[in-house]
């Protein structure tokens, strides 16, 4: 990111400062391509918002469908879509229907949950394409974690993989499914990119991703499991994020509990967990009343240590 700041100059200008910003970005966009491992075209945003926005908001379909656990930012983003059922974890597929073109929101791997709604073989790609639709995935929990699904639209956030806030990106198999409004970013986004951001977030997908983590797959797997309480964990689970319900406690007084011993947990979605509404995502996964109240998420990442996670497990015990 020092290296972009010094680029100080906007990428689109032809002088030759603008050039050698232009020369810096171009290569930025490369990088998270190959290390995402993504064919298509990269197109930078200030963050999986703006990606949302980009992808659900101009994309050449008639009709918006989202999963009934998809983040809120893509019901802002695509307001009132044809919504689709979550029945023991997965997308009931039977719900995607026929009708005119369309693009369906199902993200990689959800944000208050850890569950898989992606995964190979299991049909949803197919009776997408089949319809004659798009696949549009945020992925903002899983890159940079799992390889990413065979979408054609994904949604990248940099801070998610240990990068800047403020810089995200969303990845589109070609141009031609999103209609172009001028402006930056080949036309695809209005105002000018951050510079200093992409290089940041390139950076930070090629340091390794979870694999370079202080934590291993079999330590948080037995973290989560050592927890006392009621795990909801519908369908497929990932190992950084883990979705528990207290036996007692409201989520809103273990956030306050643990934060004053120091850890950083949330209940619902960072965005949305300062409200006392039931989180519409455990709602749609099915999960009762009393359960939700009682329900906090704890994401691990790329700084959690081991003796993170034990403190944690103490701390918890202690609670009661």
């Amino acid at each position: 990111m020092e290296e972009g700041f010094r680029l100080w100059a906007n990428p689109s200008s032809p002088h030759a400062e603008g050039r050698k910003a232009k020369a810096a970005l171009e290569d930025a966009r490369e990088r998270v391509k190959r290390a995402l491992g993504w064919q298509g075209e990269v197109i930078f945003t200030s963050g999986a918002s703006e990606a949302l926005a980009i992808g659900l908001g101009r994309a050449k379909v008639e009709r918006r469908l989202a999963s009934a656990v998809e983040h809120d930012a893509v019901f802002r983003a695509a307001p009132d879509p044809e919504v689709l059922p979550v029945r023991g974890g997965a997308i009931d597929a039977e719900a995607l229907g026929g009708g005119e073109r369309a693009i369906a929101a199902v993200q990689h791997v959800n944000s208050e949950t850890g569950t898989c709604l992606l995964r190979d073989g299991d049909g949803l790609l197919r009776q997408v394409r089949e319809a004659g639709g798009l696949l549009l995935s945020d992925c903002a929990q899983s890159a940079g974690k799992l390889a990413l699904p065979d979408a054609d639209m994904a949604v990248v956030s940099a801070h998610k993989f240990g990068g800047p806030i403020g810089v995200g990106a969303l990845l589109v198999r070609d141009f031609a499914m999103l209609e172009p409004t001028g402006g930056h970013e080949r036309g695809y986004r209005q105002g000018t990119e951050n510079l200093a951001g992409a290089m940041g977030m390139a950076a930070a997908l090629e340091a390794g991703g979870i694999a370079s983590w202080r934590t291993s797959e079999a330590q948080r797997t037995d973290f989560a499991a050592a927890l006392a309480g009621e795990r909801i964990a519908p369908g497929l689970q990932t190992s950084h994020i883990v979705a528990i319900a207290h036996p007692s406690l409201s989520a809103q007084a273990l956030l306050i509990r643990l934060d004053a011993l120091g850890f950083a947990v949330s209940a619902g979605s960072a965005c949305s967990s300062g409200t006392l509404k039931k989180s519409r995502v455990l709602e749609g996964f099915g999960v009762p009343d009393d359960v939700a109240a009682r329900t906090i998420r704890i994401s691990l990442g790329w700084n959690t240590t081991p003796e993170h996670l034990e403190r944690f497990a103490e701390a918890w015990t202690a609670l009661g």
